[in-house]
């Protein structure tokens, strides 16, 4: 396009401007929006999100015996398929900076959720890479589960019983909560300060359910990946992004001018979620769960991460039901 407009020829002055052209300047051009932008309409003030109907979501099944060496799965399991096959397939993100990234300079998948899969892949088949990783957006976790393409998804994905009915979880491996990111000039300090304000968050993703339920009333915009939520904010065309804070402090890190503000107003815990009626496959997740808890790793991936802070937090606790 530049080569083009260097080889015009400099007309100006030669010939009168048409009295129907349309003024130089002065117009303002709306910059576009990404794709499959969705707007909710505020929820009343009353609304809530509907009561858990599973018991306790959050519980799991309990690893059974003694874990098996990798590449010495038991005949007719699962996990004995996947080695098979040679490959953990497993669902990521690539939009989710600390958690699932693509790291721009070597193309690789990286963060706390990619090395939570290799874990897993490691158990399985005795090799850290041998994954075959598939990005999803929020909106394709469940339904990639369902079709049976991906073994495993861990992408930063709660736990609650409307997921339950249709995927299996592993124990909760990580324990997060929703905030609040607005550009450092904005005079919002959390949610309840942007009632009528359009707040970005994914499609299918619990966040944006939670924002459209907020007392305060604000306008739930959904987009296919957080990406677009923070290229929306940088452009002026939301107020905020709502999602759990380890997604925003991977936003704040990449643009200085904006800031996380407000306390959590949900608790969001994460779990690795497997395809309905693969029970031998969550025990088998939770023993290695167990391990990464207890021998020091997933304090490691913490930090190499998401940092050390003074009080680095703890694992979550696993809870079981039998």
């Amino acid at each position: 396009m530049t080569v083009a407009l260097a080889s015009l020829p400099l007309l100006c002055g030669c010939a009168p401007v048409p009295s129907s052209a349309p003024e130089i300047g002065g117009g303002v051009v709306e910059p576009p929006r990404p794709a499959d932008v969705v707007e909710l309409p505020a929820a009343p003030g009353s609304a809530t999100a509907p009561p858990d109907s599973c018991g306790d979501p959050l519980a799991s099944l309990r690893p059974t015996g003694q874990q098996p060496a990798p590449g010495r799965m038991p005949a007719g399991s699962t996990m004995e398929r996947i080695q098979q096959r040679g490959k953990l397939i497993a669902g990521v993100d690539q939009n989710t900076y600390l958690m699932g990234f693509r790291n721009p300079l070597s193309g690789q998948l990286e963060g706390f959720d990619v090395d939570m899969v290799r874990e897993v892949a490691a158990a399985v088949l005795g090799d850290r890479d041998a994954v075959q990783f598939k990005v999803l957006t929020s909106d394709e976790r469940i339904p990639a589960l369902e079709r049976g393409e991906v073994d495993i998804v861990v992408r930063t994905m709660t736990v609650n019983c409307e997921r339950r009915q249709r995927v299996d979880f592993s124990a909760v491996y990580y324990l997060a909560g929703q905030k609040v990111l607005v550009p450092t000039s904005s005079d919002a300090d959390g949610i309840e300060d942007l009632g009528g304000r359009r707040v970005c968050a994914t499609k299918g993703s619990s966040s944006l359910t939670n924002v459209a339920a907020a007392p305060s009333r604000p306008i739930a915009v959904g987009v296919p990946n957080w990406t677009d939520c923070l290229v929306m904010l940088q452009q002026g065309q939301v107020d905020a992004i709502s999602t759990d804070d380890t997604i925003l402090a991977g936003f704040a890190a990449q643009d200085p001018y904006t800031k996380v503000v407000g306390p959590r107003f949900t608790t969001e815990p994460y779990g690795m979620a497997v395809p309905r009626h693969h029970e031998d496959f969550v025990r088998f997740v939770n023993g290695v769960l167990e391990r990464l808890r207890a021998d020091g790793t997933w304090a490691a991936i913490h930090r190499r991460w998401l940092g050390d802070p003074p009080a680095p937090p703890a694992p979550p606790e696993p809870v079981y039901r039998d």
